[in-house]
């Protein structure tokens, strides 16, 4: 079996790249090859290789210059799936593709289950959401895989950068009013691994739920990391409006694994469970 990845650079990239060797031959063309922000290369890379897998795990995720950048984010997000997926349902490949929690607004109550209406209060969300709809509406056999809150032992995620502002500052001021569930990227790799290794049943095409089990706000995570360091810095909790930035987050990032652990019998780990191995991941790395 040929798998083709993109984003092997990324978080989540990195660790599907280790996950799925297990599966079949890995394809990772660098940025020269095959680059989201350029589509024509997309087709080229996807009729050179013909995978029998394409996993999408690259991905705009700078929320907030996405406000600024538009066009660029549109154009990763939501012009180059259209061709993946057209390419996919060519080649009759398999497309796994991973969205976000940022394709609703944040105001139910309970976690988001697939079906709930989605409605992104920002251009990330947006960009996001249109990828989805492209994929879905191509015919491609597909699964999207939504998480939420991605963090690794590498890359730029808000595990590391409390660990570095934990050194430099008194105090860290966290947000206390967003709630979600820390995911790593490790869980997702495995999770993913895990779908893909049973047999294919095309009723299973469509939109999965793949998160940490667990809730905490970004304060609490930040907490939790503080904490499982040892370090004495202080977290004191503000509210979402005391921290404005240039794209709205949703207030409830929860989302229902149900549907992922009926379809396929994977359920993923606890987020304190994913945080305490990604820790001890940086501590074998320093």
């Amino acid at each position: 079996m040929r798998i083709l990845l993109t984003g092997r650079s990324g978080q989540v990239g990195y660790e599907l790249q280790r996950a799925l060797a297990s599966l079949g031959d890995i394809i990772a063309p660098d940025r020269a090859e095959l680059d989201l922000a350029q589509p024509p290369t997309i087709e080229r890379a996807l009729q050179a290789h013909r995978p029998d897998i394409i996993v999408n795990a690259a991905a705009y995720t700078a929320v907030d210059r996405a406000e600024a950048e538009r066009d660029l984010a549109v154009t990763v997000n939501a012009a180059a799936p259209v061709v993946i997926a057209r390419e996919a349902a060519r080649l009759g490949a398999l497309l796994v593709h991973y969205s976000t929690d940022y394709v609703f607004d944040g105001e139910k109550k309970a976690p988001y289950i697939e079906d709930d209406a989605p409605n992104p209060i920002s251009v990330y969300g947006a960009s996001k959401l249109e990828g989805e709809k492209a994929i879905r509406a191509s015919g491609c056999r597909h699964l999207i895989f939504r998480t939420s809150w991605v963090y690794a032992a590498r890359g730029k995620n808000f595990l590391l950068t409390v660990l570095r502002l934990a050194g430099e500052r008194p105090e860290l001021r966290i947000v206390d009013d967003q709630f979600g569930a820390p995911t790593t990227a490790r869980m997702l790799a495995r999770a993913t691994e895990a779908v893909l290794a049973r047999p294919w049943d095309d009723r299973a095409s469509g939109t999965y739920h793949m998160t940490a089990a667990g809730r905490t706000t970004w304060c609490g995570f930040a907490r939790e990391i503080v904490a499982a360091k040892g370090l004495a810095t202080p977290v004191v909790p503000i509210r979402t409006e005391e921290y404005p930035l240039p794209a709205r987050r949703p207030r409830n990032s929860m989302l229902d694994n149900t549907k992922l652990h009926r379809t396929f019998g994977v359920r993923l780990p606890n987020w304190q469970e994913g945080l305490s191995q990604t820790l001890a991941e940086l501590a074998q790395h320093r």
